[in-house]
């Protein structure tokens, strides 16, 4: 008998069909309790059916429609949390409840969908978006988001891990909403007024490694693979024997958050490092699964990796020989617009030093396209056919939680840059040649940091957490004094967001040009255009200027702390931005521009 090939095999406990996988196990117990108060009985513990193929199934006699807390019972030992659990209200070490994800009375017929492309995603983490930190208070929120022109808000991981406050990277139960975000119910609801509101749903998930505490797959088969783990952990069992129901648990995991909670896309962590040597691999497989739902539904559905690997071949649909994933993060658009405004070349900063560094990312995509890293100490990337690939693959962003959160001491771009380098930011992001990403509070200039977090409750590995993380930093030349202590909860206070800064004048006056930019981004048609080859660079290296062409429209920058001379056409002027007041000091008869310190210009294009 195998196991199930639709996405029915994701399927809740509801309906009071109880089942496990768990192949090397000589007995399986179901451990049942019911939540109801007062309710007569005790716990029972029933015992499961054996099937030939590791899973082991019961059908309760008695069905009951009331949530009931259970677990499984492994030769003994137990009982654990059920690996596809829906719902942890009492933390991941303790029974799941029981979740009908049918219950919830969708209000979003009328939503359609929406494909990525010429489409703005705005990334946020639950917990610091608002000061409750939870699901419901964040979809009050969406009329800011609307505001903005964004069509899609990308989660940081909801599932559920261990302690109240985290980045959701040390997930263990990846079925289960994390219940102090407001648990599974308030997920739907969020989803459903997003729809409402005209915004999709992209959720970040974490196959790549689990959290450090709370993670009992093992107890109940071969999850994790033998061989070395990465970066964060142990590595999945994608390949070896045994690795069929593992790749199944998480392509059916991908799949309930397209299905049950109606998510529109998914952004698949650190994809490099999931370790994979079949002839198809995972991704492929979780690409042709997503395209099959996305039929069935009829709304488009969007695979998005963050990736180290500077391979197009992700993001090459299936029948041209790619995995068929539909974009991926590209760092080397951040690294190159950070060194332009910052100055900075300390690490992987170091290669794109060069105004031309910057020229080369808004035209081919990748900087390291086949060339040499010297942060890797190797030739990296292969380049994009700008001819077939259209930019809108690629995601971007001049901030994000990743280049914030883990820098020493989690400060954004307002830290060191004055208000025309942050609007040359937005710029270059919104109405550059990619899909723009805005992280959580850059569109006012927000002076909250965004740092490194936990809430280990384990003592041992909360302190190990703080030591390796100052240690790290320590190492690389920073104060150690100065890096916050992540188990501190006022590390995570201090992240959270200051929403009445966006009414000062200053950070109201950027917030303003950020929904300039969301207007011309929708009014026209050149900053959508996802032709790489019909986008146009000159830069100056020496006098810091560049001039990006989209079409006949033209974005004029002044990176320099003097005002410049650039060449220019003789369309109206849409967007005018300077640190102090206007960016366009005067304008020659030969369509020249004498342009402010730090400011950015917007022309049109021009009809003969």
């Amino acid at each position: 008998m195998n196991t199930p090939e639709t996405a029915h095999e994701y399927r809740d406990v509801e309906d009071r069909d109880f089942e496990v996988w768990a192949p090397y196990a000589q007995a399986v117990d179901l451990f049942l309790r019911s939540t109801v108060p007062g309710s007569a009985g005790e716990p029972v513990t029933r015992s499961m059916d054996r099937a030939d193929d590791g899973w082991w199934r019961l059908r309760l006699p008695d069905g009951g429609a009331e949530p009931r807390d259970y677990g499984f019972v492994i030769d003994g030992a137990g009982p654990f949390p059920d690996p596809r659990s829906r719902r942890q209200p009492a933390g991941v070490h303790a029974l799941s409840r029981t979740f009908d994800p049918g219950a919830h009375a969708w209000q979003d017929s009328a939503w359609t969908g929406r494909q990525l492309a010429g489409g703005t995603i705005y990334e946020l983490h639950l917990g610091t978006f608002t000061p409750e930190g939870t699901l419901d208070a964040a979809a009050a929120r969406l009329g800011h988001l609307v505001s903005l022109g964004i069509d899609f808000v990308e989660l940081l991981p909801v599932n559920a891990f261990n302690g109240t406050h985290n980045w959701g990277y040390d997930g263990v139960l990846w079925y289960a909403v994390h219940e102090g975000y407001g648990g599974p119910a308030a997920y739907q609801r969020f989803v459903d007024a997003c729809h409402q509101a005209g915004i999709g749903v992209i959720q970040d998930v974490v196959y790549n490694h689990l959290g450090p505490s709370g993670n009992y797959l093992p107890e109940f088969g071969p999850y994790l693979s033998e061989s070395a783990g990465n970066t964060w952990g142990s590595s999945l069992n994608l390949d070896g024997p045994d690795s069929d129901p593992v790749r199944r648990h998480i392509i059916g995991n991908a799949l309930m958050w397209l299905d049950d909670y109606h998510v529109d896309g998914l952004r698949l962590d650190a994809v490099h490092a999931l370790r994979d040597d079949r002839a198809i691999h995972l991704l492929e497989d979780m690409a042709g699964e997503v395209a099959a739902l996305s039929a069935f539904t009829g709304r488009p559905l969007t695979l998005i990796a963050e990736s180290d690997l500077n391979d197009p071949r992700l993001i090459t649909p299936a029948e041209a020989g790619g995995y068929g994933l539909d974009a991926q993060w590209s760092d080397d658009f951040h690294h190159a617009v950070h060194v332009a405004l910052t100055g900075e070349t300390t690490g992987y900063y170091a290669d794109f030093a060069p105004l031309g560094a910057l020229a080369k990312v808004l035209t081919h995509g990748y900087f390291h396209d086949g060339t040499f890293s010297s942060f890797r100490g190797r030739t990296h990337g292969r380049p994009i056919d700008r001819q077939r690939m259209p930019a809108w693959r690629l995601v971007v962003g001049s901030q994000n939680h990743d280049q914030i959160g883990n820098r020493a001491i989690g400060d954004r771009l307002t830290g060191t840059l004055d208000a025309g380098q942050l609007a040359i930011a937005a710029t270059l992001t919104l109405l550059g040649p990619f899909t723009p990403m805005l992280f959580m509070g850059e569109e006012w200039g927000a002076t909250t940091p965004w740092q490194f977090f936990t809430s280990h409750p384990e003592p041992e590995l909360g302190e190990a957490t703080a030591t390796g993380r100052i240690g790290e930093f320590a190492r690389m030349g920073w104060d150690p004094a100065v890096v916050p202590d992540p188990q501190d909860p006022a590390t995570f206070t201090r992240s959270r967001l200051d929403w009445d800064e966006s009414e000062l004048p200053e950070h109201a006056r950027l917030l303003g040009l950020y929904r300039r930019l969301a207007d011309l981004r929708r009014a026209v048609p050149d900053f959508t255009d996802p032709r790489l080859d019909r986008v146009g660079v000159d830069y100056d290296a020496d006098e810091s200027w560049l001039r990006l062409c989209r079409g006949s429209t033209e974005i004029l920058v002044n990176f320099a702390a003097d005002a410049r001379t650039l060449p220019a056409g003789t369309g109206a002027v849409l967007l005018d931005f300077g640190t102090d007041g206007p960016a366009l000091l005067s304008r020659e008869d030969d369509g020249s521009v004498l342009l402010a310190p730090h400011a950015v210009l917007v022309l049109a294009g021009t009809t003969a």
